[in-house]
C-alpha cells in the first residue's frame, strides 16, 4: 500500500536537500573556507596560512564540503587544490551578507540560532 504525504509532509521532504545546504554552510569554519574559495582556488596549505587555523582542522572541514558537493579538487604535484564548484554558491554567500547587512545584529541576537545560543 503506498503511503499518501500531506501537503505539509511533502514539502518537508522536498525541503530536505536545502535544509542540508544549509546545515552545512552552518559552520563559521566552512564558510570562512567557503568565502576564500570563492575568491579563487587554494592549496590546503594556504587556507592554513590565510585563515590562521590548523591543517586538520581546514583538511576536516575540506573533507565535508567536498562530501557535500560544494567544493571540489585536483591534483597539482603533490597538493590538492580545491575550488568551490558551482558559481551559484559564491552568489548565494553574496546574498546571504545582503540579509545580514540588511537585518543588522537581529540574527546575533537570534536566541535559537545567535551567538549567545551557541555558546
Amino acid at each position: 500500500m503506498a503511503m499518501i504525504f500531506s501537503d505539509a509532509a511533502a514539502a518537508r521532504v522536498e525541503l530536505a536537500p536545502a535544509a542540508a545546504l544549509f546545515r552545512s554552510l552552518g559552520d563559521p569554519v566552512r564558510l570562512a573556507i567557503l568565502r576564500r574559495l570563492a575568491t579563487g582556488e587554494g592549496r590546503v596549505v594556504d587556507l592554513v596560512t590565510e585563515l590562521g587555523l590548523a591543517q586538520s582542522t581546514v583538511s576536516k572541514h575540506l573533507s565535508c564540503l567536498r562530501d557535500c558537493g560544494l567544493v571540489d579538487s585536483r591534483a597539482v604535484g603533490r597538493a590538492s587544490v580545491f575550488t568551490v564548484t558551482e558559481s551559484a554558491l559564491v552568489d548565494l554567500l553574496a546574498a546571504a551578507e545582503n540579509v545580514l547587512a540588511a537585518t543588522g545584529s537581529a540574527v546575533a541576537l537570534c536566541p535559537n540560532y545567535g551567538d549567545e545560543a551557541t555558546a
